[in-house]
């Protein structure tokens, strides 16, 4: 690792610190109703798509209501993505004749888009016409983040409010998380990608003749407008099968920086937002600080595995499945940001990577993809495992547990491991089943544990809405497209009902000032406690399932044994 890697990295979460209290304090201003310079710019709009739609912006639900309308409007997205694919042959802006999907891959990329996953089991630019990508999956890249940052914003309203059953309006908190934070970087970021390189346009593939003499053909397409919200709505699906690391998404080291840069810029903003809203910006430093530290010792970790020369290869760095253009640490660092933020792009094959860095980012998904997450989704799978930390350390002093001057009593304990439980059963069971099921081992390309790794891997992805893959697993059959599916659904809903319904259980219950006695969860103790509690409740139950993988597959290969 050279003086320039480190330089870069060190940019990099510079620049991202740097970022969060700017843009989290813009989004604590848009959130709460204040006056804020975009205003005048998409206010006509909001107030337009209310009045269009029959909302009233100001009518307040409850948690259960609530719940009803995102559930109804994620339920209608799932319904007109599949329909768009299945009849994408007789639809429009289709210029390569490209047929219908099939029903099976139709059904795992709906639910995936809508699930904020964008897991992929086909290669974007030979499946999918302009029309489904743009009114298809670009739109769902939209409205999925924003679905995530509504649930946050219900989870933050039902704790820092009192003695209420009122989280807010589902719809507001749409409208304005797409008008006033997602569109207009999105805008901003899709301009400068095309400075960059990046395509954005409508034609027709073109052939072209190479250096050698060979005819190829070259894919063309509004890819710029979806890698912006791909990138920024933590979402990763590739507008090209071979996602950012193919030249047209991903052009050069700017466009490389910015597109990590943009992975983690809103959930990281976020935990200021949150620590405004909660009327504590020491809450949320809190959380960024766990996060981030998080972060880095996988990062470390990561980067330690990759750089270290294995006497079997010659002494030499691995650069198979790298991006060759950026280096080792461009790669490394884009891995373990993406699994980090629950956003499924790449710029590098994670099924070369070396087994401890292939196990560190799947150890990322495993966590429940809280170090950052998904927008929104990061932030209230945070929140579960805060819950869960301040019930434990209650019971080591023997005081009820409060969070935020509230009590946490058993309702929301109980809400909160259902929280960690369902992306668990997805990953263990469902892997465990394809693992012995011929259906399952019939897409594996490598044997022995990196073949385990793979299912894994795939579990994880899709019950932590990440969408990233090892890249050696052909997902695009009916047993995994429909296993897939089904748990990017329990991933996504098994977490966010019980998140609403602690919200709204937390709103009614009064808040007690604090005193002398109690636990304060904003100092380095509660950072070291917390961290404590999602390794050992997130790690030790995937640690005999990663000893069977990743784990092994290390010892095997300092042995000249690979798969």
């Amino acid at each position: 690792m050279t003086t320039l890697d480190l330089i870069q990295v060190i940019l990099f979460f510079a620049v991202l610190i740097g970022l969060t209290p700017i843009l989290g304090n813009f989004m604590f201003k848009v959130f709460t109703g204040q006056k804020h310079f975009l205003l005048p710019v998409f206010g006509w709009l909001e107030k337009l798509t209310y009045k269009s739609s029959g909302i009233n912006p100001e009518e307040e639900t409850n948690w259960k209501s609530y719940t009803f309308g995102l559930l109804l409007f994620n339920l209608i997205g799932l319904v007109f993505m599949f329909l768009i694919q299945v009849l994408q042959a007789h639809l429009p802006m289709n210029p390569a004749n490209l047929p219908n999907v099939s029903w099976h891959s139709a059904f795992n990329t709906s639910v995936s888009f809508m699930t904020n996953t964008n897991w992929q089991g086909y290669a974007g630019e030979t499946t999918l016409s302009y029309f489904v990508q743009m009114i298809g999956l670009t739109v769902q890249n939209f409205v999925s983040a924003a679905t995530g940052i509504a649930v946050l914003l219900a989870l933050i309203r039902g704790l820092s409010r009192k003695t209420t059953d009122k989280l807010g309006n589902f719809w507001t908190d749409l409208t304005r998380s797409t008008l006033y934070v997602l569109l207009p970087l999105s805008i901003l970021l899709s301009v400068v990608l095309v400075g960059q390189g990046v395509v954005q346009n409508y034609k027709t593939y073109e052939t072209v003749q190479t250096i050698q003499g060979t005819q190829q053909v070259l894919p063309m397409g509004p890819a710029a407008s979806q890698i912006a919200i791909k990138q920024l709505g933590t979402n990763g699906g590739g507008f090209f099968n071979a996602n950012s690391s193919h030249p047209f998404e991903n052009p050069t080291p700017f466009s490389n920086f910015l597109e990590m840069l943009a992975l983690l810029l809103i959930p990281a903003a976020l935990t200021f937002t949150y620590g405004k809203m909660v009327g504590s910006t020491r809450q949320g430093w809190t959380i960024f600080t766990a996060m981030l530290i998080l972060l880095l010792a996988g990062l470390s970790i990561s980067l330690y595995a990759e750089y270290s020369a294995n006497p079997i290869f010659g002494h030499l760095h691995l650069m198979e499945g790298k991006e060759t253009r950026f280096g080792i640490t461009n790669s490394v660092l884009w891995a373990t940001s993406t699994t980090a933020a629950s956003n499924g792009s790449v710029n590098a094959m994670h099924d070369s990577f070396s087994p401890i860095a292939g196990m560190i980012a799947m150890i990322n998904l495993m966590l429940g993809e809280i170090i950052f997450g998904g927008v929104g989704a990061g932030l209230y799978g945070m929140v579960i495992f805060i819950i869960i930390t301040v019930f434990i350390a209650g019971l080591m002093v023997g005081r009820t547990p409060e969070y935020l001057g509230k009590k946490i009593q058993a309702f929301e304990v109980q809400m909160a491991i259902l929280a960690v439980l369902f992306p668990n059963f997805v990953i263990l069971i469902f892997a465990a089943w394809a693992s012995v099921f011929n259906p399952g081992l019939s897409s594996l390309n490598n044997a022995g544990p990196h073949g385990l790794s793979e299912i894994l891997y795939a579990f994880s992805s899709a019950a932590g809405n990440n969408g990233s893959a090892f890249a050696g697993l052909n997902a695009n059959t009916v047993f995994y497209n429909l296993t897939l599916g089904f748990g990017m659904l329990i991933g996504r809903f098994g977490v966010i009902i019980p998140v609403l319904a602690i919200a709204g259980s937390m709103a009614k219950k009064n808040i007690t000032p604090a005193s002398a006695g109690t636990f304060r969860t904003d100092n380095w103790l509660f950072i070291g406690l917390l961290i404590a509690v999602i390794l050992i409740v997130g790690g030790l139950t995937h640690f005999p399932a990663l000893s069977f993988g990743p784990i092994v597959e290390h010892f095997l290969m300092n042995n000249g044994i690979t798969f």
